[in-house]
């Protein structure tokens, strides 16, 4: 199909306001890549650049090579699924997909074998007769998938799809989604500001942070090595715990042996336990717990410890109850340490 190479790719707006500052992803032949971060980290301007919407301030963006920059959405063979779906309240289910190959000049009887496969991939066959006040979140949002899939494009773009879908939609549609894109062998660019979307969705992340690429490779390479604070406390549910290295100690007593540099230390939940004194090598803080929040397989204790709060995931129903006085304990191995400029350092 095509890949997607953005270099320094910046966005400056009136009054010299600057969203995008020199981004560079290089994006393979058939991979979806994930950008994430929170709300006006420049995510969605930068899928718009590439879509053609905005105009890039500075650097280049290539599909296959070929640099895009001066070339209107139209020519550049991608498709677009919207977070609010943007289908016709007017036209059937089969209008809305066969809407822009007739617009293309698609001879009838192709758009008809177009629609009609993609509708069977979707399963909206039955649908094709409705119209979208008729249909559910998840099915309209197929549709727009459709509408997107007939055109047989180089590169999808989606922004937000799922956003306006509850919890357990959201679940199944990133399913189908993968699955899809994956048979599709389509690439495609996917912004989201949900972690976990992201990192189940994920080929290749970009973690974007304030206009700039903040980490970007493997979902799981990331979460298990945090370029950043800012990454170890975006990525992951409940995000990683973080501490001043100043305040934490061994278990055996001493002060922890931290990289010259590091001033924070962090460990993920699930990497911590409890107990109900120190023991073996190892971090320990003394801790209360001052919340209990059971999830059903596993429970999150919420502990005051260092002057922090510090969260355990833990197994199964606990028995902890609050004001309890405990330890927390984590391997050295499983540590993380960032300098002072919140960059990681060992």
């Amino acid at each position: 199909m095509a890949t997607v190479d953005l270099k320094d790719v910046r966005k400056v707006y009136a009054g010299g306001v600057e969203a995008v500052k020199g981004v560079s992803i290089a994006i393979p032949d058939k991979a979806l890549c994930v950008l994430v971060g929170p709300s006006g980290c420049g995510k969605s301007t930068l899928l718009r650049m590439i879509a053609g919407l905005e105009t890039i301030t500075g650097g280049t963006c290539a599909f296959d090579g070929k640099v895009v920059n001066a070339i209107g959405p139209t020519e550049r063979d991608i498709a677009m699924v919207f977070q609010n779906y943007a289908l016709y309240p007017h036209m059937k289910v089969y209008d809305n997909m066969a809407y822009g190959l007739r617009n293309r000049g698609t001879p009838k009887d192709e758009i008809e074998r177009r629609v009609h496969e993609t509708a069977k991939i979707l399963e909206l066959s039955h649908l094709l007769e409705r119209r979208p006040r008729e249909l559910s979140g998840g099915q309209r949002q197929r549709v727009a998938m459709g509408r997107a899939i007939v055109r047989n494009p180089k590169v999808f773009l989606f922004d937000e799809p799922l956003s306006n879908l509850d919890a357990k939609l959201r679940g199944q549609m990133r399913v189908e989604i993968k699955n899809l894109q994956r048979s599709l062998g389509v690439t495609s660019v996917y912004v989201t500001h949900d972690q976990l979307e992201a990192m189940t969705l994920a080929d290749i992340l970009v973690v974007m942070n304030a206009g700039q690429v903040e980490q970007l490779g493997n979902p799981l390479d990331i979460y298990e090595k945090p370029a950043s604070t800012f990454v170890a406390s975006f990525i992951g549910a409940p995000p990683m715990n973080l501490l001043p290295v100043t305040d934490v100690k061994f278990s055996d007593g001493t002060v922890i042996s931290a990289p010259a540099q590091a001033t924070t230390l962090g460990f993920r939940p699930e990497d911590a336990d409890v107990t109900q004194r120190s023991s073996g090598d190892g971090l320990a803080l003394d801790a209360t717990v001052e919340g209990v929040e059971p999830v059903g397989a596993e429970s999150f204790l919420y502990c005051a410890a260092a002057g922090q709060r510090v969260v355990v995931r833990v197994a199964g129903r606990s028995s902890h109850e609050l004001g309890e006085k405990l330890t927390v304990t984590a391997r050295p191995e499983k540590l993380h340490w960032f300098d002072s400029n919140g960059k990681r350092a060992g």
